[in-house]
């Protein structure tokens, strides 16, 4: 215990209470704890998926600090600025935080510390986000892991300490500085009419999070193994946007996992897996950082994708209009419901950088600007992988086919009945509700005919096959 003076907790992607521990610290320092959320750079630089989906999260997270006697205070600018400001208003004497991994924020917060402490301000990271920090897990000769089944054998007996509860009280200070207004930052704006029809699918917070792990523990985690590939049933787990924003701790997902393997789940160790296989991204993203914007194997860089993101096969496909019904029903329920089944992900993306002939780099930022649960480390090991240029990656030459996959996956045909409206006399609820989320310029109706395919299945995978054999490398 450290007397009265204040503690900032400055919050980012930990938007809980439970499991969390920078702020169990900061309650355990001593003085009042005052929550600040920043909306700097790093957060008017998010599309426009994730940038609504955190407003969510932040409405939640302010309810439940007010149920604890607390407060969410907000405020925007550089976030170096606006501590130093918030430190000479509150009189604190220390900031705590919670780690991320990419790039950018590490540039920002390592300065920001080095700052903090020049001016005799305490400054704390913990880690709260992963289950092992990046720099402890190494291979036997001492560095970092590039295949994950290596990496999986490394860690998965390792002790993982239990999620710890919330705290029973935040100390709140006597008086708190000011607060801008959540609504007045207006981060769904770039979302447009496409927010009143995803809202329905989400349920953000700590609660939700909490709610969905406990069924899918009990109820999901069974048949995990085989329905997660399932596009047309409610096979996964559901835990990406709470992961991605922190409203529930990987330890909490860890261990419930751990538990339903112990109760002899036959889902549970595949569940465990995927996982390690985030841990996975973000240790890639943390030792080889330029996988989030150039092809981790170097020689991958001349290979020779086109890059035109007005030509009009990116157009079909960003639009749900390729003529490949596995295509298209994926990226509908992605506008939707802000998210999109993880087989499907794999299939529209072997699509479009394989048939297509299209660079990564596009279906990577359509992502980062379509998902609300968009992660960036996940994001971007997600698409090298598929296009054969990342670590571990499947070779290019696997090229998935959009019409036996979904033979395979949706054998009822129920997810392209849930997606697809053109040409049924009665379109889904879902399938018509694309309609009303995409933007009105792109002018499309239910009773447009179904297009053609943008190019036949047989003809891109040929194309495919020639540029992988005639690359230069």
């Amino acid at each position: 215990m450290t007397g009265g003076k204040p503690t900032l907790l400055w919050l980012r992607r930990d938007l809980r209470l439970g499991d969390h521990p920078a702020l169990l610290a900061a309650c355990h320092r001593g003085g009042p704890v005052i929550p600040v959320f920043i909306r700097d750079e790093t957060v008017d630089d998010l599309g426009a998926a994730p940038k609504w989906r955190l407003r969510l999260s932040l409405k939640v997270m302010a309810e439940s600090l007010a149920q604890k006697g607390s407060q969410l205070i907000l405020r925007a600018g550089n976030a170096q600025d606006v501590l130093e400001q918030l430190i000479v208003e509150t009189g604190a004497g220390a900031v705590y935080w919670t780690r991320l991994y990419d790039p950018q924020a590490t540039a920002r917060d390592s300065a920001i510390k080095a700052g903090l402490k020049d001016r005799g301000i305490e400054a704390q990271s913990f880690n709260g986000h992963l289950l092992f920090e990046p720099w402890t897990v190494e291979t036997k000769q001492g560095g970092y892991y590039k295949v994950y089944t290596p990496m999986w054998n490394a860690v998965k007996n390792r002790d993982v300490a239990p999620p710890d509860a919330a705290p029973a009280e935040i100390p709140a200070p006597d008086h708190w500085p000011e607060s801008d207004v959540l609504e007045d930052w207006n981060l769904g704006a770039a979302m447009r009419r496409g927010a009143a029809v995803a809202a329905s699918w989400q349920r953000p917070g700590e609660t939700c999070a909490r709610d969905r792990l406990g069924w899918f523990s009990y109820e999901g985690i069974d048949s995990y193994g085989t329905a997660r590939n399932m596009v047309g049933v409610d096979g996964t787990s559901g835990m990406s946007d709470y992961l991605a924003l922190g409203e529930i701790s990987a330890r909490e997902c860890w261990h419930a996992g751990l538990s339903a393997l112990h109760r002899g789940a036959s889902g549970a160790e595949t569940w465990l897996k995927e996982l390690v296989w985030r841990e996975f991204a973000y240790h890639l993203m943390y030792h080889t950082p330029h996988i989030l914007t150039d092809s981790w194997r170097p020689e991958w860089s001349a290979f020779p994708w086109h890059e035109d993101e007005q030509s009009v096969e990116v157009r079909a496909w960003t639009r749900g209009r390729t003529g490949v019904p596995f295509v298209d029903a994926a990226m509908r329920e992605m506008y939707v419901t802000g998210r999109m089944h993880n087989r499907a992900r794999m299939i529209v993306a072997s699509y479009l950088t394989k048939h297509l002939g299209c660079h990564w780099r596009i279906g990577q930022r359509w992502f980062e600007e379509c998902l609300t649960d968009w992660d960036p480390a996940s994001n971007a090991m997600g698409w090298q992988w598929v296009a054969g240029s990342g670590p571990d990656a499947a070779p290019y030459f696997r090229i998935f086919n959009p019409e036996t996959q979904l033979e395979k996956f949706d054998p009822d045909g129920e997810f392209i009945a849930r997606w697809i409206a053109e040409e049924k006399d009665s379109p889904s609820p879902t399938a018509l509700a694309y309609f009303d989320a995409v933007p009105k310029s792109w002018n499309l109706s239910p009773k447009d005919a179904y297009p053609q395919p943008v190019v036949e299945l047989s003809v891109g995978r040929k194309r495919a096959l020639a540029a992988y054999e005639a690359r230069n490398f």
